[in-house]
């Protein structure tokens, strides 16, 4: 994997850049929509491609390696092929499960013991056996093993916890760069930064981080209840010590408000189920503001979703005809309002990118902040 900065911003540190793998480029800042299951909930692939200009795609490691398993991905030869996206793809490590999955694991030196939420099966997750599965499942850039600490989270905890993401970076690391792809391309391993909300924490583990001399670097821990204010400061302090010549993920995040000031923190790549899973609930978002479309004063608004964004189906579906669907409880109202919401979430990176260039970026990221922010 390679990367590139294009152009800079003079009153942030927001960046445009071009991240290369094997399966394709990704243009930056980026938004990738989550295909937890090996699919982004309710979207076709085609649809990811042509309306939502999708350029990547998230896995889920937890998920795949339990359903529909190892043995399934590696005989159709990795998940490309076997949900036939052929564009870049990321995994998370499975890091994050052990935190939502607090009473069903067991977290030690030498891994995570848990159970599967479907069957109740023990399983072990340690930090080279998930190197195994990531090159199994296949994706083009794959994410160290950590653990993601709650919020709040006392100090001591915190420390522990970053102190044994970091030796276990150390063994996803070895296991990596000790290993091959099974499929004929390369892949990339990103270590993550933790550290919860204190400052020294943060510091350190970014210092560590970058030490390790990766590819990329991950932001993790944050956007699990902490106020806005110190994910951005936590944010704003970690992207001051990583690497400016590599990319910077920030871990799942989040509202158009949050990818916008983390843009300008320095952040270029993004990822969060909220687009989607607010879709299925009927909430919107517009390039004017947050539609709830359920409720009544849309009952006759033949306009369309959003003419501003372009493509098919913002434009082309009434948002009466939406909230028709939805409180008919149609199943076609969450494929409508999923495209919807992520052809917004790619449009909004792309406008970042365009505004960078053009050397506008600031003024038009703090208006835009309170537009897409505000209830319709």
């Amino acid at each position: 994997m390679t990367f590139t900065i294009q152009a800079a911003d003079a009153n942030t540190n927001a960046r445009i850049g071009e991240i290369t793998t094997d399966h394709g480029t990704i243009q930056t800042p980026i938004f990738m929509p989550v295909g937890t299951v090996a699919s982004v909930k309710a979207v076709h692939q085609r649809e990811l491609e042509q309306d939502i200009k999708a350029q990547i795609i998230l896995g889920n490691t937890y998920h795949l390696f339990l359903r529909p398993g190892l043995d399934v991905l590696q005989k159709a030869g990795g998940l490309h092929r076997f949900n036939g996206w052929n564009r870049p793809i990321l995994t998370d490590s499975g890091g994050y499960q052990v935190y939502s999955l607090s009473n069903t694991r067991k977290i030690k030196e030498e891994g995570v013991t848990f159970r599967s939420h479907i069957d109740g099966s023990k399983h072990v997750f340690t930090p080279e056996n998930v190197m195994d599965i990531q090159r199994a499942i296949g994706a083009d850039i794959i994410m160290a093993f950590d653990e993601c600490t709650p919020y709040p989270c006392e100090y001591g905890y915190a420390r522990q916890s970053m102190d044994m993401t970091h030796r276990w970076l150390r063994r996803c690391c070895d296991r990596f760069d000790a290993t091959e792809g099974l499929y004929g391309y390369r892949q990339t391993l990103f270590p993550i930064v933790q550290g919860s909300v204190y400052k020294d924490l943060r510091r350190q583990s970014a210092e560590t981080i970058a030490e390790f001399g990766r590819e990329g670097n991950a932001i993790g821990g944050l956007s699990v209840g902490e106020p806005a204010e110190e994910m951005y400061e936590m944010t704003e302090l970690v992207c001051g010590i990583l690497p400016r010549d590599k990319p910077r993920y920030l871990m799942g995040v989040g509202t158009p408000a949050n990818i916008l000031e983390s843009i300008a923190l320095g952040v270029d790549m993004f990822d969060c189920v909220l687009p989607t899973r607010n879709a299925r609930h009927g909430v919107l978002f517009t390039t004017q503001g947050i539609i709830n479309i359920k409720n009544e004063r849309w009952k006759q608004d033949f306009l369309p979703i959003d003419e501003t964004l372009g493509g098919y189906v913002s434009t082309a579906y009434s948002k009466a005809y939406l909230r028709h669907l939805l409180v008919s409880e149609e199943y076609l109202a969450a494929q409508i309002a999923s495209v919807h919401n992520l052809t917004f979430y790619l449009w909004l990176v792309r406008q970042a990118r365009e505004k960078i260039r053009e050397g506008t970026f600031l003024e038009w990221k703090n208006r835009m902040v309170a537009q897409v922010s505000r209830r319709l």
